[in-house]
């Protein structure tokens, strides 16, 4: 049971780095002495090296990594792969505003952040965060911007309804 525990706790490690780790880091984040991580480590392999698995545990650069079983690396290789999106304290303010405000402005926007909006507007038009939501009926006929699909995706909302107050401050 324990062993079942402590195997657990490192798939979930290795899973979670990413990156290699050596036996020593694994043993100060597990709280466990080197020789105990050897031995999780070749009882890991040996359950990873089963034909209905799609993972493997590869030595490299002095530690130990998970990674995919190099059959299915062509298979994966069709999937999009997704970039990290890292957003300016600007783009995140007009972001905020339009999730909260939606539909709105860019005048409205610029009026609560009380600077121009016109570069974090853009970035946020590229990255598919924002979409433009038809025009307000008034002077002008202004832009009107809401968020898009790919925004609940990247911040993990089910709906806009996620993002009332109450329910944010419960969750932090």
């Amino acid at each position: 049971m324990y062993y079942n525990h402590l195997t657990g706790a490192l798939e979930a490690l290795l899973f979670a780095s990413g990156d290699a780790l050596s036996v020593a880091k694994i043993a100060e984040l597990m709280h466990i002495e080197k020789p105990q991580v050897w031995e999780l480590i070749t009882g890991l392999s040996k359950e990873y090296e089963a034909e209905n698995r799609g993972l493997t545990i590869r030595e490299v650069n002095g530690g130990y990594q998970l990674v995919t079983k190099p059959i299915y690396i062509e298979m994966l290789s069709q999937l999009k792969i997704t970039r990290e999106i890292k957003l300016t304290n600007a783009a995140m303010e007009t972001l905020a505003t339009i999730a909260f405000k939606q539909p709105v402005t860019k005048a409205e926007i610029e009026a609560i952040r009380g600077v121009k909006a016109d570069s974090a507007l853009n970035t946020l038009q590229e990255l598919d965060l924002i979409t433009e939501a038809g025009r307000k009926k008034a002077l002008g006929n202004p832009i009107l911007y809401a968020t898009t699909e790919k925004f609940l995706t990247v911040f993990g909302l089910d709906s806009l309804e996620s993002l009332t107050m109450p329910k944010l401050l419960n969750t932090v």
